[in-house]
């Protein structure tokens, strides 16, 4: 027996399947919708994390660069007020008539000069003068004489040869410290000596060697004149050089 086909109950199916359709739809849509926003605030966190890191970076690195500048200008000030002060208190010392004119030389052919990066190149030869050497730079810069100094000067990886001739080229004066080792004729006590022979400012300061040791070694330096360990401490070769390259000081 067929049976009659009825249509009220299948239209009640169909409606029914529509309606569990659409409830499923909604639902996917609603958990796809759920997930691509956890996904954007994921995304937005850690952007937000990422600039705080970055924003942090570059505060900590101003913050450095700046206490670094604040560090440097309360040195320079420093430097500055100790010069300043080593100056005002700069010890009287006593010029033999030699020495006096070598001082009124220097002092006359600087204060004619440009402007330069250094009041002084100080050549030596390191293996019997570095001692002495930094002993005098040291004192000349408590009297605000600025000097160029290879153990400060050099920088490692550049042609050595060329940053002495460039520190020559910038100092208005030259202290040649003579030394046993140093009249020797030594290469580069000998390549710097020869450039500042040209130097009307140029300045010998003996140390364990005597005048007569210099004439034999040349006879060219000026006047044979200049300043000894044998004579005076090398803090008073430095008040003596500082009154003679500083053209703004008088000379004591």
């Amino acid at each position: 027996m067929v049976k009659k086909f009825n249509a009220s109950a299948f239209q009640a199916q169909v409606r029914a399947a529509q309606r569990k359709a659409e409830q499923d739809f909604k639902r996917e849509v609603s958990r796809a919708e759920n997930k691509i926003k956890q996904a954007v605030a994921q995304e937005a966190r850690r952007i937000d994390q990422q600039n705080q890191r970055a924003v942090a970076d570059y505060n900590r690195k101003v913050a450095s660069h700046n206490r670094a500048a604040e560090q440097h200008n309360k040195k320079v000030v420093a430097d500055i007020n100790r010069s300043l002060q080593a100056r005002s208190t700069r010890p009287t010392v006593r010029y033999t008539v030699h020495e006096r004119q070598l001082v009124d030389r220097v002092h006359e052919a600087v204060a004619g000069l440009d402007n330069r990066e250094y009041d002084a190149f100080l050549s030596y030869a390191r293996i019997d003068g570095a001692e002495v050497a930094t002993e005098l730079r040291e004192n000349l810069a408590e009297f605000g004489v600025s000097v160029w100094f290879d153990e400060v000067a050099i920088i490692p990886g550049k042609s050595l040869a060329l940053q002495m001739d460039q520190g020559l080229r910038r100092a208005k004066s030259g202290i040649a410290l003579l030394t046993p080792a140093y009249l020797t004729g030594r290469f580069w006590t000998q390549r710097e000596l020869g450039a500042l022979l040209h130097k009307n400012t140029l300045i010998p300061v003996l140390h364990n060697v005597t005048f007569k040791d210099v004439a034999e070694y040349s006879g060219i330096l000026p006047d044979l004149a200049g300043f000894t360990t044998e004579n005076d401490s090398v803090r008073d070769i430095a008040v003596k050089i500082a009154s003679a390259i500083l053209p703004d000081e008088d000379v004591a």
